[in-house]
């Protein structure tokens, strides 16, 4: 089949049995490809974007809402006005649901509940077909106040009530990656410093770093968690602290990636080498302050982008009327680099 391309003369307007015929798909399939409907098989979506795209198509987008009742929009709502962790959210959402020509609108409530409520109302003003909410911690939140019923996903931070659906990285899994990481080097006195005791991230790191070396047959060093801010102040301050209550301390796995940099500073103005002497982990792999300390920080990564994208396959499974429930965990992953190279005998990193 040929069709003339737009702009050339003579050109005639490119419709959806002309993008089915291309993909070698009926006209139903491909407008299930476009618009992110349908359990269709990966191959088979990406040969109907890949004609769409060969085609120059372009859907008339007033037409697909009028026919469907749809305003192919969705709201993301988030807390955390720096943009660290929502924004990879937002990034692997928009990926999600750009394979289905939908538009995400990003409304920054900065933790404040009536601004959160007004975003709310303005984005069920505008027909959005579904939201998205995500923040910048763990902990557990309460849901939504919607004036009109619209699908609802909740990531990283997990709704309370357990008809909803919530997606959250697994930290008990990547607090053992870290501790399983730390004892294949030969690491065996390991201190664990981190945030504030009442924040689920610091907590549930925290509780899984202790079960992980009891099952290894170690205990932490100092005896204790060390649980204070998310700040490379702390950070500095607790290395010490760590430092004083066992001397041969070995390892030093940190909450999350501000800490760890604080440590590796304090370490380094006391004269432990790292990681010959003492290895260092942390959290959340945020790359400019993890490859940017000295050395460069070993840490969990976790997987915001895929956690966003996700939540957005989970909105539109709800918003084609197959919403889904309850906890949904997804693993995180270890990113190594020099600040746990294991010791040799003499004393140097591997």
């Amino acid at each position: 089949m040929t069709v003339t391309p737009r702009g050339e003369a003579g050109a005639r307007a490119v419709t959806i049995s002309d993008v089915a015929a291309l993909a070698g798909v009926s006209p139903g399939t491909a407008s299930k490809a476009l618009n992110g409907r349908g359990r269709l098989r990966p191959e088979t979506r990406e040969r109907v974007l890949d004609a769409a795209r060969k085609l120059d198509f372009r859907p008339n987008a007033m037409a697909q809402s009028l026919l469907s009742g749809r305003s192919f929009t969705v709201g993301l709502i988030t807390t955390d006005s720096v943009g660290r962790f929502s924004l990879p959210v937002l990034l692997g959402a928009e990926d999600a649901l750009g394979a289905g020509r939908m538009s995400v609108f990003l409304c920054d409530t900065r933790g404040d509940r009536i601004r959160e409520q007004h975003y709310v109302r303005t984005l069920l003003e505008r027909r959005i077909d579904g939201l998205i909410v995500t923040g910048r911690r763990t902990d557990p939140r309460p849901p939504l106040l919607l004036p009109s019923p619209v699908p609802v996903v909740y990531a990283l931070g997990p709704s309370t009530d357990p008809a909803d659906v919530s997606l959250v990285p697994d930290d008990a899994g990547g607090a053992r990656l870290v501790v399983d990481h730390l004892l294949a080097t030969g690491r065996r006195r390991v201190a664990h410093l981190t945030g504030p005791a009442h924040h689920a991230a610091a907590a549930v790191r925290a509780e899984h770093t202790r079960r992980a070396l009891r099952e290894a047959g170690a205990e932490l060093s100092g005896g204790r968690v060390y649980f204070g801010e998310w700040s490379e102040a702390w950070g500095r301050q607790a290395a010490l602290v760590a430092l004083r209550a066992d001397p041969e301390v070995d390892a030093l796995f940190c909450g999350n990636d501000q800490v760890a940099r604080g440590a590796a500073d304090a370490l380094r103005e006391a004269g432990r080498r790292v990681p010959a002497e003492v290895a260092i982990a942390g959290y959340d792999n945020w790359e400019v302050m993890a490859e940017a300390s000295r050395p460069p920080l070993t840490t969990v990564d976790m997987n915001l982008t895929e956690l966003g994208r996700t939540a957005a396959l989970r909105l539109m499974d709800a918003i084609d009327g197959r919403p889904a429930s309850g906890l949904e965990e997804l693993p995180c992953r270890l990113v190594v680099r020099e600040s746990t190279g294991a010791p040799t005998s003499d004393g140097r990193p591997r």
